[in-house]
């Protein structure tokens, strides 16, 4: 989806630079790259995999296939090793019993100076990198993310659920065909933005909410360049999409909303101890939190439809199971909206959250990144390795995910692999120990995803409805592949949409 990048870079003038001079600015460029290509390796370091491109070293081959190509490195050089890619300098860390080694290191690999960067960089938001205080107490917010504020949020989630479907889908008594990941970004983008924000008043809300969805949508699509090195100027409309969307999300306009969840109040009255209330930056702000909200909790939506369309004894399974816990709790499948299950009963439904598990564990690419912050030497009991300060240090879980000595056939997708005895299984080896970290799709330790917990009741809840009040079938029978111009950040979005169909079960 974001492959067409290049293509919408859009005109942009060398006017103001002479011929000597773009030839001297050129030139410097290039010797800028060539000086930084030339590093070697330093005694203790990691092996240095580089290439002969300058600045772009092995980005070429990592983009094209990403995990086998660490693999293959992985076999030539060990579990750790640096390689060069766009510009940056990446040691990446592979057994996942050094992965404490990354973790445990707060002072010199630091998490928030990359972050930082990021959301400069993507999101306009500056004040951050300054402000220490105002990164604490935001983080802060995050535990009404969990808890009783969750359950608070469950019920607002459940019930935006029931006005997408009451008032749309429940009519569709006749089949009716859509794309996937457009059905699923429709359908997550509306009930996340309405349950962290608000309710829309107007009567136009679903026209507001489609024109903000469809400009969210086209501005994630340039977040892999927005994060790599590329001026925004140089990607086409991207920085007027932006502010558009900073616009819309104001503390002006969010004001016309209803019924402002615990977690975005606490947030909008921090930002205005820090800025005044009519700050763009504000926007800014919320536009992150959306962002970190929605942009992985569609693809693996997405995923794990795919996969339970595809397995018809996994959807089976999973069907029974919400069956049988809606029986056991007096609920009876009407012609109307009716379900409500609370977070325990959620979190009781096994099948389903192995379903949801395993998706991630085959399509997710979320990568733990720490800045170097000095010269360090990162010890371990089977060889102490040299990281530079400026360079990035990566613990890289798809490598773990894929491990046929972890999960066996790790190839194929085994809606209960995460299940064991009739109970959740969390007991994984590798040589011969316990993992700690066997499953990360949400990073692990400090910068655990903070809204996991919501993003997986929201895909179970909206699984359940999907799976009690309608019939689905695939169209499309071609093979879907992961498209891998997000590698490292989140959930990959499939190579293509695909077809099915659903209609009211009779």
């Amino acid at each position: 989806r974001a492959g067409d990048g290049s293509a919408g870079m859009g005109r942009f003038s060398l006017e103001p630079l002479s011929l000597p001079g773009l030839a001297l600015a050129t030139a410097l460029l290039l010797l800028a790259l060539c000086l930084r290509a030339r590093r070697t390796r330093r005694p203790g370091e990691p092996p240095l995999i580089k290439g002969w491109l300058p600045y772009l070293g092995m980005a070429l081959k990592f983009q094209k296939d990403p995990l086998n190509y660490i693999k293959t490195l992985q076999k030539q050089h060990g579990d750790i090793f640096t390689v060069l890619l766009g510009g940056k300098y990446i040691t990446f860390i592979l057994d996942p019993f050094q992965y404490p080694l990354v973790l445990k290191n707060h002072k010199q690999l630091s998490f928030r100076e990359f972050t930082n960067k990021l959301l400069m960089k993507a999101f306009s938001i500056k004040k951050l990198s300054e402000n220490d205080e105002m990164n604490d107490e935001l983080h802060l917010c995050y535990q009404l993310l969990q808890g009783k504020s969750l359950d608070t949020l469950l019920e607002n989630l459940m019930q935006n659920l029931k006005q997408v479907f009451e008032g749309r889908l429940l009519k569709t008594t006749s089949w009716d065909t859509a794309q996937l990941f457009t059905f699923c970004s429709s359908i997550i983008f509306e009930i996340t933005f309405t349950t962290i924000h608000g309710n829309i008043l107007a009567g136009n809300r679903k026209k507001l909410i489609s024109e903000l969805r469809d400009d969210f949508l086209k501005f994630d699509d340039k977040f892999p360049y927005l994060v790599s090195d590329i001026p925004i100027e140089l990607l086409g409309n991207t920085k007027s999409l932006q502010k558009k969307l900073i616009k819309c999300l104001t503390s002006e306009n969010l004001a016309k909303l209803q019924g402002w969840p615990e977690v975005f109040q606490m947030r909008q009255d921090i930002l205005e101890k820090y800025y005044v209330r009519e700050d763009f930056e504000i926007g800014a702000h919320h536009l992150g939190f959306l962002w970190a909200s929605v942009a992985n909790t569609i693809p693996t939506m997405f995923w794990a439809m795919y996969y339970l369309l595809q397995h018809p004894e996994a959807m089976s399974a999973v069907r029974d199971e919400i069956d049988r816990l809606l029986q056991s709790t007096g609920q009876k499948k009407g012609s109307g909206f009716s379900i409500h299950l609370t977070r325990e009963q959620l979190d009781s439904l096994i099948c389903l959250e192995s379903t949801i598990l395993e998706a991630l564990r085959l399509c997710s690419f979320s990568t733990t990144i720490r800045f170097v912050q000095e010269d360090l030497t990162l010890n371990s009991e089977i060889k102490d390795s040299c990281v530079r300060k400026g360079d990035l240090v990566a613990i890289f879980p798809p490598v773990l995910h894929v491990d046929p000595e972890v999960f066996e056939a790790p190839e194929e997708f085994r809606y209960d692999r995460f299940i064991e005895d009739g109970k959740k299984k969390t007991t994984f080896y590798k040589r011969g120990k316990k993992l700690k970290c066997y499953l990360m799709p949400f990073g692990y330790g400090a910068s655990k995803c903070p809204g996991r917990f919501l993003a997986v009741i929201e895909i179970k809840q909206l699984l359940i409805v999907l799976l009690t009040y309608f019939d689905l079938e695939i169209v499309d029978n071609k093979p879907i592949e992961l498209n891998y111009n997000r590698i490292m950040f989140g959930i990959q979005h499939p190579d293509s949409d695909v077809l099915f169909r659903y209609k009211v079960k009779s």
